[in-house]
């Protein structure tokens, strides 16, 4: 008999503590991870222009991104891809080759 009230009382407080869940504390997964993505056609305007630190700010800006960062072609680089990273490419005389994200 003990058996039954310890299998009834379980129950009774799974029904009693469902009813205070609700669906308002289920929240939908996040895809922002608070990056923003870079857009290298937007911040296209630099190619041939001499590389500066405003310029390298208003590309950034420009891009969305949240980095930016300017390329010699001596220069060592990291290789990991960031998506919210502007990368400006600029030949031996701080000219603006090349733009993109990563």
């Amino acid at each position: 008999m003990s058996w039954k009230l310890v299998s009834l009382g379980s129950l009774l407080a799974v029904v009693a503590l469902s009813g205070c869940s609700t669906q308002d504390s289920v929240k939908e997964p996040v895809s922002d991870t608070g990056h923003s993505r870079c857009d290298a056609k937007s911040a296209s305007f630099v190619i041939g222009k001499k590389a500066s630190p405003e310029l390298l700010e208003q590309a950034r800006v420009k891009a969305g991104a949240q980095n930016a960062r300017l390329l010699s072609p001596h220069d060592v680089m990291t290789l990991e891809y960031r998506s919210d990273r502007l990368n400006l490419n600029m030949d031996d005389n701080a000219i603006i080759t090349r733009v993109n994200c990563g």
